[in-house]
């Protein structure tokens, strides 16, 4: 299956190098969607071996799925993996999204498996919406909101999805879920240091909770 990478990124100068050679590991071509950054992530992501796109402002991390996912695909690409920029996520585990691509058309990466090191609030939220859009889904994930996943084309053009900030992930599995794609999830390690999240609490979860109003009114609980 011909599958390239998709990294979105945010004023990530200090991690992007690293994500992008441990990504070219396993996967032929890496695409960086850079968000409008004002520091040196195109040129460091450039310098690693990805091709660059740079959105003129900071559209939102959904905003710059949406484009890197239709571009890539537009490409001939079957499957897209996504992780994030900021080292979060460890590219060496990207086989585990492979070895199960073929049958699946979303694999969701799964840090519930192993909480130790996740901060109590993130745990808490993780588990709250997972249950939320869970139900909407119709299928049972653990981990909605982890950016560690692998879309098949099918599924990416069988959905029409609305979000542009963190809220499209959560989107994906609700929309994706209704559609009778098969979703799987395997476990991944979450990698957590001094890194400071561009998760804004009060706007991000207006936005979460405002999208499971929208969906419930279109298709029920």
């Amino acid at each position: 299956m011909r599958t390239a990478a998709l990294i979105p990124a945010y004023r990530e100068e200090k991690h992007i190098a690293d994500v992008v050679h441990g990504t070219r590991r396993h996967v032929g071509h890496v695409l960086v969607v850079d968000d409008g950054s004002n520091d040196g992530t195109a040129a460091a992501a450039t310098d690693a071996g990805a091709e660059v796109f740079r959105n003129p402002v900071n559209l939102g991390k959904g905003a710059s799925l949406t484009l890197g996912l239709n571009r890539l695909f537009a490409e001939g690409y079957a499957a897209v993996v996504c992780l994030d920029a900021d080292g979060q996520h460890l590219p060496d585990e990207i086989p585990r999204f492979l070895d199960v691509a073929e049958r699946v058309d979303l694999v969701i990466g799964n840090r519930m498996m192993a909480t130790g090191k996740m901060p109590r609030i993130r745990k808490w939220t993780n588990q709250s919406t997972s249950r939320i859009v869970s139900r909407l889904a119709g299928t049972p994930v653990s981990d909605v909101q982890c950016g560690f996943r692998l879309i098949r084309s099918e599924a990416w053009r069988g959905v029409v999805l609305k979000g542009r900030n963190y809220d499209l992930e959560a989107e994906m599995v609700v929309a994706m879920g209704r559609k009778g794609f098969r979703i799987a999830q395997v476990p991944v390690t979450a990698v957590y240091g001094n890194e400071k999240s561009a998760i804004r609490p009060m706007l991000d979860t207006w936005r979460f909770f405002s999208m499971v109003w929208r969906l419930w009114r279109e298709g029920g609980a």
